[in-house]
């Protein structure tokens, strides 16, 4: 047992510190997720172990004639579909395919940048960080924040905020970044279209 007044670790670190395979691997995500530190991949990679651990001690015991397995496996499933990890019809075998990417993409700060209220996951960092984001009526300034699937609708820009007046020039970025990749799928649509239509 830990000292009190510190915190215990909350994920772990690998074994070996120094494979370059991992090393780029991590920079890699840590790169299109935005990530300060690979710490963040290294507690994604915790938790997801941990959900693969409870799934696979399910899945050797869920056929016994104890049916506190069966509720157990089921009260897993719901949970991991509450998080948005798994579809509605998933089994546990869907709980072992889950990746560290799976995990990160839960997060508040990627669900800000996929539902287009940043430009990049820097910037969706740098708002959340800022107090500019919201979840319903609560302003969460951690962009690890896990979003549940019921709250991912309700992520907008804290009404006191100056990025919830359209006019804004952050805004009218956006915007515009957001019509330029629509068109430039449009562009890429027709040109497909057309070489079906030469062939």
């Amino acid at each position: 047992m830990g000292h009190p007044k510190f915190a215990r670790k909350k994920f772990d670190s690998p074994t070996h510190p120094w494979k370059s395979e991992r090393i780029k691997e991590e920079q890699a995500m840590k790169a299109s997720y935005g990530l300060k530190n690979v710490r963040e991949i290294w507690k994604a990679n915790t938790t997801l172990r941990r959900h693969r651990h409870q799934a696979m001690k399910l899945i050797g015991r869920v056929d016994t004639s104890e049916p506190h397995w069966a509720r157990e496996q089921q009260d897993l499933l719901n949970s991991l579909y509450s998080k948005g990890l798994i579809s509605e019809e998933a089994s546990l075998d869907n709980v072992l395919e889950l990746s560290v990417e799976d995990m990160l993409g839960r997060r508040l700060q990627t669900l800000v940048r996929l539902k287009g209220l940043a430009v990049s996951h820097k910037q969706a960092r740098q708002l959340i960080t800022h107090g500019h984001i919201c979840i319903g009526d609560q302003k969460i300034t951690i962009p690890s924040y896990p979003v549940s699937r019921e709250e991912e609708e309700n992520i907008t820009y804290v009404g006191r905020s100056a990025l919830a007046d359209p006019n804004h020039s952050i805004r009218q970025d956006i915007e515009s970044s957001r019509a330029t990749a629509e068109y430039g799928e449009e562009d890429e649509a027709e040109d497909s279209e057309s070489e079906d239509g030469d062939q």
